[in-house]
């Protein structure tokens, strides 16, 4: 038996189980790609698979509706893998672990891919209906959102005719998106010279782990701990007391995710490990004090391990000047409009290889310049440390639009049905709207959707109520686009 059988909209939960059931994290998307084309298949739908494995798929306007603008209905079909410690699933080859309290989705130890799965869920019901009136309709499915919108980026916009579009990639239900920040992927790249001389050290694995993470756009206001950035002040701080060496240091999975667990293998003599022990008790006492209402349960650990290679003493000092220097968080909040975020930035993964360990950040502004500008300064510090700098996956911010019909109709919409009116806010994260936008000049777009809670983690929650709701709207919506 399914386990979101007999909720309601019942299509919706059909489709959104078997996406659930499809591998689908970002680089690892052709199979839910051709899911998507089977559906269009069995369905006699018009679509278009591209190389990026995009895909687009078209549906004509009901009775009435055929001269109508179109509208593009949009999400993304990967997800952010995130999993719990322990948890035994392979993101690559299976699907996720449903559980439903009747309330409330969630999926066993893993992300839950609401973000965004929620989108394909509905565009697909809204494709397989005939009871639904609508405009003619582009539904446009993109492949890796969540790692620099790049099959936003790739898709060809020409052979679309859209003169609306509506994002369904927000999770706070009652809320209109109008704006975006703009940003871009870093990669900080430090050289690693290793030694086996451990000249009389011993090895010691230290540990960052109890943290809440979170979505890198959505909270990076919410002040939680980032594990590698805690890293970075234990290892600065360790090496003020002793000599240290790095043999490696690891944390993070993803570069738009705040991480919650970073490791790192160090030696130094074992005559300084009393006094180093006691200072990171004291730094852990020091840190939930800090955190204690975003990451009370913060927990710093260390014990022995075998260590048979360090970085030598010079290597060590550059990645841990570069790990406690280099910028993370707020950079700045927008003058114009209260509590936004206006650019950020977030060291989500830190890797160590043979050869060099890498620093990726998630960069973040509704500025271009402000975005250029903390890429220089990321440059800056690397090259200092004799490492190498690059840039990926940069899009740009989705500006404000002041005169919307589409807006317009939402709010409307929304009061009638609800007997109250929306939130128009701008959003610090990144959406696919600045791309197409972009694409498409004169686009009108709004980004909304169902409440999801802790995305982008494990604790990540889908709300049966709040889905049905803004299904409901979502159809009273294209109803009123005639």
């Amino acid at each position: 038996m399914a386990v979101l059988e007999g909720l309601e909209p019942k299509k919706v939960y059909k489709y959104f189980e078997e996406i659930c059931g499809i591998p689908h994290g970002s680089y690892n998307t052709k199979q839910i790609s051709d899911y998507l084309v089977e559906f269009a298949k069995n369905k006699n739908i018009r679509y278009i698979q591209d190389e990026a494995n995009n895909v687009i798929m078209f549906k004509d306007g009901t009775r009435g509706y055929e001269n109508s603008d179109t509208v593009m209905i949009q999400g993304h079909m990967d997800m952010v893998c995130e999993k719990d410690k322990g948890c035994d699933i392979d993101f690559e080859k299976e699907g996720l672990r449903l559980r439903c309290d009747g309330k409330a989705i969630t999926a066993d130890g893993t992300t839950l891919g609401g973000d965004d799965g929620i989108a394909v869920a509905y565009a697909l019901a809204i494709l397989d209906s005939d009871d639904i009136e609508h405009p003619p309709l582009e539904v446009v499915i993109t492949v890796d959102e969540e790692v620099g919108m790049l099959g936003a980026a790739a898709l060809d916009a020409t052979v679309l005719k859209s003169k609306m579009m509506l994002n369904i990639d927000s999770e706070e239900e009652g809320v209109l998106l109008v704006s975006c920040a703009g940003g871009m992927t870093s990669e900080c790249k430090i050289p690693a010279v290793y030694t086996e001389d451990m000249q009389d050290m011993t090895g010691y694995e230290i540990t960052v782990t109890g943290l809440q993470g979170g979505h890198s756009g959505v909270e990076i206001d919410k002040n939680r701990a980032n594990s590698n950035k805690v890293m970075g002040r234990i290892l600065y701080m360790l090496s003020q007391e002793d000599n240290i060496c790095l043999s490696s240091v690891n944390g993070g999975l993803k570069d738009n995710a705040i991480p919650r667990e970073t490791k790192a293998v160090v030696a130094f003599k074992e005559s300084s490990v009393t006094n180093i022990e006691n200072k990171i008790k004291e730094l852990n006492s020091t840190l939930k004090n800090e955190y204690l209402f975003s990451d009370g349960d913060i927990t710093l650990n260390i014990v022995k391990t075998q260590v048979d290679k360090v970085m030598t003493r010079e290597v060590s000092n550059n990645i841990i000047t570069a790990l406690y220097c280099y910028p993370n968080g707020i950079m700045r909040m927008s003058s114009d409009i209260d509590g936004l975020v206006q650019s950020s930035l977030n060291l989500g993964v830190l890797s160590t290889t043979d050869n060099e360990v890498l620093f990726r950040f998630s960069v973040r502004s509704s500025v271009e310049s402000e975005k250029r500008d903390i890429g220089y300064q990321l440059k800056c510090l690397t090259e200092s440390l004799g490492g190498n700098y690059s840039e990926n996956g940069s899009y740009p911010a989705w500006e404000y639009k002041q005169d919307s019909r589409l807006r317009d109709v939402m709010k409307q919409t929304y009061k009638d049905m609800f007997d109250d009116m929306p939130e128009i806010q701008a959003i610090h994260a990144g959406l696919e709207c600045g791309l197409f936008a972009g694409k498409l000049p004169g686009l009108d777009c709004i980004s909304y959707g169902p409440r999801i809670d802790d995305i982008h983690t494990p604790a990540e929650t889908l709300y049966v109520d709040s889905v049905e709701r803004m299904w409901k709207y979502t159809l009273e919506v294209l109803k009123k686009l005639k």
